[in-house]
C-alpha cells in the first residue's frame, strides 16, 4: 500500500507542478526505507507522470556493479523522456555492506572508483577500467542515456567534508537534513 500510495503522491505532485521526486536506495534496515529497487519504483512513476523530475536520491553504488547501474539509469532517462538525476552514495553501514561483503572502512574508495568507473560508460562506445575494487575489459554499456552526456550528476553528503567533495567534483549535493543550509552554503 505505502508504493501505491507514493506513486499516487507523486502523480499529484507531477500534476502540481512539483520539480522532484527522489527516491532513496537502501537494504536491510527494517526499520525504516523499505525502498531495495528504487529503479523499479521510478520506473513505474515514469508512466504516470509527464514533467516531474525522477532522482536517484541515492543509487548505492557500493552494493551494486558498475556496468548494472549505467544499464539502469540509461533505461530509465529513456523511459521517463529524459527526466533522471542521478544521485550516486555509498550505503549506510554495516548492516547494508556486510551482506554484500563489503567492508564499511572501503565504502569511500569503492564509492569514488565507481564514479571513475561509471560516468564514461554514459557516452563511450568502448570503455575498459581498472583499480582495485572494479576490473572490466572494454564493453559498450547499452542503452545510452536520452540526456546528454548523462542525467545530471548528485552524491549524497552527510557533512561539511562531502558536501566539499561534491563542489570539488562538480556534482549536486544532497544533503538532506544532516547539514544546516547554512553550513552547506
Amino acid at each position: 500500500q505505502l508504493l501505491q500510495d507514493s506513486l499516487t503522491q507523486i502523480e499529484l505532485a507531477d500534476r502540481l507542478g512539483y520539480d522532484y521526486a527522489w527516491e532513496v536506495e537502501h537494504h536491510f534496515l527494517e526499520e525504516y526505507s523499505h525502498s531495495s529497487a528504487p529503479e523499479v519504483f521510478l520506473g513505474a512513476a515514469s508512466q504516470r507522470t509527464r514533467r516531474i523530475r525522477l532522482g536517484h536520491g541515492v543509487i548505492q553504488l557500493t552494493t551494486n556493479q558498475p556496468h548494472r547501474v549505467a544499464e539502469k539509469v540509461a533505461t530509465l532517462d529513456l523511459l521517463s523522456g529524459g527526466r533522471v538525476e542521478l544521485g550516486m552514495g555509498e550505503a549506510a553501514g554495516p548492516a547494508e555492506l556486510h551482506p554484500f561483503n563489503i567492508r564499511v572502512r572501503d565504502k569511500r574508495e569503492r564509492w569514488e572508483e565507481a564514479v571513475k568507473a561509471i560516468i564514461p560508460m554514459f557516452s563511450r562506445e568502448s570503455w575498459e577500467f581498472h583499480g582495485q575494487y572494479y576490473d572490466f575489459e572494454a564493453r559498450n554499456v547499452i542503452p545510452k542515456p536520452l540526456q546528454k552526456p548523462h542525467p545530471p550528476l548528485w552524491m549524497a553528503c552527510s557533512n561539511r567534508t562531502s558536501i566539499l567533495q561534491a563542489a570539488r567534483l562538480g556534482v549536486g549535493a544532497l544533503a538532506f537534513s544532516f547539514v544546516d543550509a547554512g553550513q552547506a552554503k
